[in-house]
């Protein structure tokens, strides 16, 4: 299996939307690396950032799940480096 390193920067504008985000995110949970929140009260939004490893069509279902959230963007930028791992 062909693994890539991915970091997805999310913008939550809508804070009825977290629930949901971090439900998708605990889905994915065992390809996340590791998460960083920062609320901007002055600017009334969150900003998450995401590490994850895991095959490109995993990082790519994320994404689009986590964009259909109502409030919420992602953008993901990608290593390019790809990692073969065992299954």
């Amino acid at each position: 299996m062909e693994t890539r390193i991915a970091v997805m920067g999310i913008i939550v504008e809508d804070t009825d939307s977290v629930e949901s985000l971090n439900s998708v995110l605990h889905d994915y949970g065992a390809y996340i690396i590791g998460r960083m929140g920062i609320p901007y009260r002055d600017r009334s939004l969150s900003i998450v950032s995401i590490a994850i490893d895991a095959p490109q069509d995993v990082i790519a279902t994320l994404a689009g799940k986590i964009g259909n959230i109502s409030g919420i963007s992602v953008k993901t930028a990608y290593s390019n480096k790809i990692f073969n791992e065992s299954v």
